[in-house]
């Protein structure tokens, strides 16, 4: 493989990496926000579906984030989680297949699991309530099981700091690698002095007749001043 080959494929390569990295530094910038910073800002709470009762729509290990909703919002076909028993942290989120109310007239709702073929047993009052689904992130909930709320914390400020870290390197990685960053552009656009390190060789020719130290007049000596600077410019 030439050298030119080489030098043709090299900056390829760079530019194929740089481009590999910002995809990957993107990916998992949004996959925090939506999983973590965006919950957070809005109110939200993010849940993990641990069964396959919501299959296809939420399969098991789909982290779905609830937001705040009041009872008299909630329509039919709305998806919503809710305690399983009033004040206890166990919940479960269904789907609501109907609506009604109890004989001291208070609304409730008739839930029902995607994949399931009867209704929940017990319907959902305003008390068991924590809210309907917004959004959802498939397979990340697994990781979410994994992590206690303290740790959720420390993930938050680690991914963040890592984040800024990459970035950083990233973009001091393209830039010295840009080709078209040279020192002599680099001054030209800041309107600084630019002192090349390349030295100036050149020849000096006696024009044909003349000895060096005989005299001759500023005829004679515009030649030589060209030719000298023809050899510096090349």
């Amino acid at each position: 493989m030439s050298g030119g080959t080489r030098a043709r494929r090299h900056p390829t390569v760079a530019r194929l990496v740089r481009a590999v990295s910002w995809v990957v530094l993107l990916g998992v910038t949004a996959l925090v926000t939506v999983a973590v910073l965006v919950p957070r800002l809005a109110g939200a709470t993010p849940y993990t579906v641990l069964t396959g009762s919501m299959s296809p729509a939420y399969p098991a290990g789909t982290l779905v984030v609830v937001r705040p909703v009041d009872l008299e919002d909630v329509r039919v076909g709305d998806v919503v989680t809710y305690q399983l028993r009033s004040g206890e942290p166990a919940v479960a989120t269904h789907r609501v297949v109907g609506v009604g109310w109890t004989a001291d007239g208070e609304k409730v709702l008739t839930t029902r699991g995607d994949a399931n073929a009867a209704v929940d047993a017990a319907p959902v009052r305003e008390v068991q309530l924590r809210g309907e689904v917004w959004y959802s992130v498939p397979w990340v909930g697994h990781l979410n099981v994994l992590l206690s709320p303290g740790q959720h914390q420390l993930l938050v400020q680690l991914a963040a700091g890592a984040l800024f870290l990459y970035a950083a390197v990233l973009l001091l990685r393209g830039w010295r690698s840009d080709p078209g960053h040279t020192p002599a552009r680099h001054a030209a656009e800041h309107g600084l002095p630019h002192v090349s390190s390349r030295r100036a060789r050149g020849v000096l020719v006696t024009p044909p007749g003349r000895h060096a130290g005989s005299q001759h007049d500023e005829s004679d000596a515009a030649p030589a001043t060209a030719a000298a600077s023809e050899e510096v410019s090349a």
